[in-house]
């Protein structure tokens, strides 16, 4: 196929070609193929992510619902749950729904469940961590702990520590904790968050997602100086954000299996190099995608962030500049 012909594809379910049959069935409302994927799944790294995108697909529906009501007993049902409440809590969160401070509770209330019916399962707690954000001014105590390292600022230290017990370096896990020092009320200084995933990536091993985090901060900077627009083009080919790629990509992508790494980390992470000017490397990262994309971090350098159209138009710049005479797997 013609450069000029290829267009990018988005999926919740990346390259999981199981988790996307699952996907699909649920959204005509089945449940069969999600109970027999997630007892399928052979770790807690794959079952968080797993459980997390079906819970996006299914929070627009009572499908886990009629799952629990045929299984009452099942404790993969019985997380799902959660995963759904928890959904709904942020979003209405999200779009300041008046039923926000209620569904809040009740998915409180189901993580306290699920992690009672599943000790050992870490979801249960990047949920909490995921209700977190929604403590806007950290008025619960569990979302003002000490941090463990004197360049960190007070947070849900405890929940994250949970989580990582269970399942260290959890992305998911980290993601969130990283989403509620963005949501504190007042914001803070970007460094809270510079300081947080310098602090993570330093402790994490060759291979994992935690080792793209910085990556993300770094986008979070240029989406807030939006309107300097004659300094942004700067912003990705400085000495730090050029290590910062090149360092996730041979300590992440490079040491990582194919089927272990996120689609969204895979755009961050083209997207850095390709900004950094490592044409070459990103082409790598392009080719790893293959036909899927996501629409951020692309959409973050386009005139209008909210129209998917000019993020698909700046990836497949982007692509063609890495990839200039490629054609798609």
């Amino acid at each position: 196929m013609p450069h000029d012909e290829f267009r990018p594809v988005y999926h919740p379910a990346g390259h999981d070609s199981a988790l996307r049959v699952a996907v699909q069935e649920l959204r005509t409302g089945r449940w069969v193929s999600m109970r027999d994927l997630l007892a399928a799944t052979p770790d807690w790294g794959l079952w968080t992510q797993r459980t997390q995108v079906l819970a996006t697909v299914a929070a627009g529906s009572d499908a886990v619902q009629a799952w629990r009501n045929e299984e009452p007993h099942s404790v993969a049902a019985t997380v799902m749950h959660t995963r759904v409440v928890v959904e709904r809590a942020v979003r209405a969160h999200r779009e300041g729904h008046p039923r926000t401070q209620e569904l809040w509770r009740a998915a409180w209330e189901a993580c306290q469940l699920a992690s009672s019916a599943s000790p050992a399962d870490p979801v249960p707690w990047v949920c909490l961590l995921a209700l977190a954000q929604l403590d806007e001014r950290q008025r619960w105590d569990d979302h003002r702990m000490p941090p463990p390292g004197p360049m960190l600022s007070p947070g849900p230290w405890g929940l994250l520590a949970e989580a990582d017990k269970r399942d260290p370096c959890n992305r998911e896990a980290y993601h969130r904790m990283l989403q509620f020092i963005y949501a504190r009320q007042p914001v803070g200084p970007l460094s809270e968050g510079v300081n947080f995933v310098q602090w993570a990536a330093s402790a994490a091993p060759e291979g994992s997602a935690l080792q793209a985090l910085p990556l993300y901060v770094r986008v979070e900077r240029y989406r807030r100086d939006r309107g300097h627009e004659k300094a942004l083009d700067l912003h990705w080919v400085t000495e730090d954000a050029t290590r910062d790629a090149l360092r996730a990509l041979r300590i992440w992508f490079d040491n990582s299996a194919p089927a272990d790494r996120s689609l969204l980390d895979l755009n961050y992470l083209a997207h850095a190099l390709w900004g950094a000017q490592q044409f070459d490397d990103a082409a790598r990262v392009f080719e790893a995608l293959g036909p899927l994309y996501t629409t951020l971090p692309w959409a973050y350098r386009t005139r209008g962030p909210g129209d998917a159209s000019l993020a698909e138009e700046l990836f497949l710049r982007a692509r063609g500049r890495c990839l200039p005479s490629s054609s798609p797997p």
